[in-house]
């Protein structure tokens, strides 16, 4: 197929390059300028997909995604399948499906070394013609894929899956916090809950205590595998959605304050979400 790639920053130079490396002819196009091994650069996003089958965009939020889609669609070919794979709020993704119905949007989960890997987990809303043209995409560059529902379930399972992850991963924090002032060994800790009812993805798979459990940013100084200003931008989406439909989400609702204050008021910001713990271990009651 060909393919016009914009947006390839952390995320969107992994998947390109790998969209590449199995054989497909990729364009990409990124404000930054940025090169990708396989990719043929240009110097706009409509240069970028005027002869494109299908259009992947990977960008920051809902008012760039619709812009630039503003841009290019009076260029696409009549077929061709625009797959956003951002994440952005629900209503951006229906107005996209309402401008270009052979859409389909689909934000990612698996972070950067998900996308390195091609192991990202794809979360889409759209019809299943849209749906059936993307899904070989879905699977070079990632190892799951989930037909959520009609355009804007893709963006809604996201934010309802990143909403339990915030959470999940504030609690994490709290209780290494409080095993290590209770004199708790962080190691037993992780042996106990990592296969008791404690046992989350935040725990067991990503673990914020440096040296236990499998490899995670804790292991590295915290350096971003996802970053804890991405977190507060998906936490915020949820809120604007629970606002939206009247949903009461109190703990969404708190993660989201405690993500603000530590990016915002304290030194959160480019450091993974998981910095959490050293965060909590310095507070006290």
């Amino acid at each position: 197929m060909k393919i016009g790639f914009i947006g390839l920053g952390n995320m969107g130079a992994h998947m390109a390059r790998n969209l590449a490396a199995a054989g497909h002819e990729v364009t990409g196009f990124d404000v930054a300028g940025v090169t990708v091994d396989g990719v043929r650069n240009v110097n706009s996003s409509v240069a970028a997909v005027k002869t494109a089958d299908a259009i992947i965009t990977m960008l920051p939020n809902g008012q760039i995604l619709r812009s630039v889609a503003a841009e290019i669609i009076p260029v696409l070919s009549p077929n061709a399948c625009f797959i956003d794979c951002s994440t952005v709020d629900v209503d951006s993704a229906r107005r996209l499906a309402a401008d270009w119905p052979l859409s389909v949007d689909a934000p990612v989960s698996g972070g950067i070394g998900g996308a390195d890997a091609g192991t990202l987990t794809f979360m889409a809303g759209g019809s299943d013609a849209a749906f059936a043209i993307a899904a070989p995409l879905f699977e070079i560059m990632g190892q799951k894929s989930v037909h959520c529902g009609a355009s804007g379930a893709g963006q809604a399972a996201k934010i309802c899956n990143n909403m339990i992850l915030g959470a999940t991963m504030i609690v994490t924090c709290e209780a290494f916090a409080l095993a290590d002032k209770l004199g708790l060994d962080r190691q037993k800790m992780f042996d106990v809950v990592s296969t008791s009812s404690g046992y989350s993805w935040s725990m067991n798979a990503y673990c914020p205590a440096p040296g236990i459990g499998p490899e995670s940013p804790s292991d590295n100084d915290y350096q971003p595998g996802f970053a804890a200003e991405l977190m507060l931008k998906d936490l915020r989406l949820s809120q604007q959605a629970a606002e939206a439909v009247g949903a009461a989400t109190p703990i969404g609702q708190h993660a989201t304050k405690l993500y603000q204050q530590f990016v915002e008021d304290e030194d959160g910001l480019g450091k993974d979400f998981s910095a959490m713990l050293p965060r909590f271990s310095k507070l006290n009651r």
